[in-house]
């Protein structure tokens, strides 16, 4: 048959065309990016996925938040809907109350590292295997599963001033306690409650982080012959520095935003507004007072500081890491 009438697929190569050089050509062929509808399609599908997200954000979080940042310059009672400006903002700083639920943030901050490393050295001995670490895992996070108002009110029973917890004390020749009474404890108490009931959810987080961590490097300091402490501080905090600083951030968000339940049943912001803090703060002036527009006004003020506090958090932290 003449070579005219072969069909191209068995057509041979024309004449100084290697087999390699056709199929680098062939490969060229197949490898060039279609242009038209596919190619489009491909690049807005991320934005098409993230738009649903966005869009509940925009509307149920940012658009009340501009809101009442607009009402918190709004008037009360007879000057409800009228603009009066900063007056509400001055008003709340001149309040004794609220100075003291700021004051009380101070501690917040204070006590956070503690508040940290309870969950980060259970999850490390969790994670080191010790001896009934199964058990340990439930127990922790059970607290997490329990009501606030469950916990204030188990704590309440406990810490009464005849509660097990003073009879305990009476045992050993320490004499009783007033743990929510006294103004200068009362406010360690409930914090220290908190920490108790919500850290099993720190405890998984710091758990998820173990599992990114190369337990070659751990082997290797056991072989060099570091001692616990030295393999916390010099392996497992370093290798977790990202999960540390989410701890850090969500746990301070956690303590601004999430003790209304304990500070309720267990204190009702007593005694002598010792336990203020500005999300109880914020409760009392709008379903006690009616004060809506200044209590818009004490919500601004704690979106500002836990914003202020938490890019203070992630700066430090990251310095720290990069010292290391």
């Amino acid at each position: 048959m003449p070579i005219g009438n072969v069909p191209p697929s068995v057509r041979p190569a024309p004449a100084g065309r290697t087999d390699a050089a056709a199929g680098a050509a062939t490969h060229r062929r197949i490898a060039r990016p279609r242009r038209g509808g596919g190619w489009r399609s491909e690049r807005l599908a991320p934005y098409v996925l993230m738009a649903p997200a966005v869009l509940i954000i925009v509307v149920l979080r940012l658009y009340p938040l501009l809101l009442g940042v607009n009402f918190s310059f709004t008037g009360d009672g007879e000057r409800n809907g009228v603009m009066v400006g900063l007056d509400n903002y001055l008003e709340l700083f001149e309040d004794p109350l609220f100075r003291a639920a700021l004051g009380n943030v101070g501690l917040l901050v204070l006590l956070l590292p503690v508040a940290v490393a309870v969950p980060g050295l259970l999850a490390t001995f969790i994670y080191l295997r010790v001896p009934g670490h199964r058990l340990y895992r439930s127990v922790y996070f059970f607290p997490a599963v329990l009501s606030p108002v469950i916990v204030g009110a188990i704590f309440n029973l406990l810490l009464a001033f005849d509660g097990p917890f003073n009879a305990v004390l009476g045992s050993v020749g320490v004499g009783p306690v007033d743990w929510l009474g006294n103004p200068d404890v009362a406010m360690f108490v409930v914090v220290g409650v908190h920490v108790w009931a919500t850290f099993g959810m720190a405890l998984v987080v710091f758990l998820a982080g173990f599992a990114t961590l190369d337990p070659a490097l751990l082997d290797a300091a056991r072989v060099d012959g570091a001692s616990l402490p030295q393999v916390i501080w010099q392996v497992i905090v370093p290798g977790l520095s990202r999960t540390i600083q989410f701890v850090f951030v969500t746990t301070m968000i956690g303590m601004l935003t999430s003790m209304f339940g304990l500070l309720y049943v267990m204190t009702s912001g007593g005694p002598e507004g010792s336990t203020y803090l500005p999300e109880y703060y914020i409760w009392f002036q709008q379903g006690q007072l009616n004060r809506p527009a200044l209590a818009s006004a004490a919500s601004t003020v704690l979106f500002v500081i836990m914003l202020v506090v938490g890019l203070l958090q992630i700066k430090l932290l990251k310095r720290a890491g990069r010292e290391d």
